[in-house]
């Protein structure tokens, strides 16, 4: 009928689970895959440059969101307490806003990061074992690190950065445009390329703590620390970014 309103359809729990797992495990097993392709041995990427990584992993955000699409593709424990900081009446079109719904979507993440993360080592298997036998580091495949390590200052950059992508996240919501999810792709290679150089840009708790966990219980040859004392500044300091973010975008506009 004309003139009629269009009523948003109730996104069932389940759904929402779903799409996030799936969505953020295609963004871990990219994300992490770029950086493998990197830093591992006798891979066809092996020493290329922190722009590639950027782009990696901006190209891998691109394709989480659209797989995740039904769920508002947040793949991110700070784009969600962001929007819940913000006081929005819903995660996406259909998911309201509850204690369960934000369970729902911090377990999914989680477990999607875990996923993705022992994906990524399956489809780099011989290479992990290369890098065992000559010595090769292999936890920045799965999480981030220091370059210069300050507890205090790293927590600083994750929050700034972490800032930066969820604020910009919330207003691209309110000025739509047709990029889609090429334009919060881009903003990752932006934060890569301009904030990433402390810390490797953690910005997602998700996408640190999980793939840190996997690391620890992988059966790497000669395995170095999987660096747990750091391992709080990842989480933290996005939660903190995500919320003040959240704040600034119910105030600013």
């Amino acid at each position: 009928m004309e003139g009629a309103v269009n009523e948003v359809t109730e996104v069932a729990l389940s759904t929402v689970f779903l799409s996030e797992a799936f969505g953020t495990a295609i963004l871990m097993l990219l994300g992490c895959g770029v950086v493998a392709n990197v830093v591992l041995p006798r891979t066809k990427g092996n020493g290329a440059d922190w722009l590639l990584i950027s782009f990696g992993w901006g190209l891998a955000v691109f394709s989480g969101v659209y797989v995740a699409h039904a769920s508002g593709a947040h793949l991110n424990p700070a784009v969600t307490i962001g929007m819940l900081a913000r006081h929005n009446a819903e995660y996406a079109p259909g998911v309201t806003i509850t204690p369960a719904s934000t369970v729902v979507y911090l377990v999914a993440q989680f477990l999607g990061g875990f996923v993705g993360a022992l994906v990524c080592w399956l489809a780099y298997k011989k290479h992990f074992d290369a890098a065992g036998e000559e010595g090769v580091a292999t936890i920045g495949v799965f999480s981030t690190g220091p370059e210069i390590r300050s507890y205090g200052w790293n927590f600083v950059t994750e929050v700034i950065a972490t800032f930066v992508l969820v604020y910009v996240i919330l207003v691209f919501g309110e000025t739509p445009s047709e990029l889609g999810p090429l334009a919060v792709a881009m903003l990752v290679v932006a934060i890569g390329a301009c904030l990433g150089g402390p810390t490797g840009y953690a910005i997602n708790p998700a996408r640190d703590l999980s793939p840190r966990l996997v690391h620890t219980l992988l059966p790497i040859p000669n395995k170095v620390s999987s660096d747990w004392s750091y391992s709080w500044v990842p989480v933290l300091g996005p939660i903190v970014g995500g919320a003040l973010a959240g704040v600034a975008a119910m105030v600013i506009g």
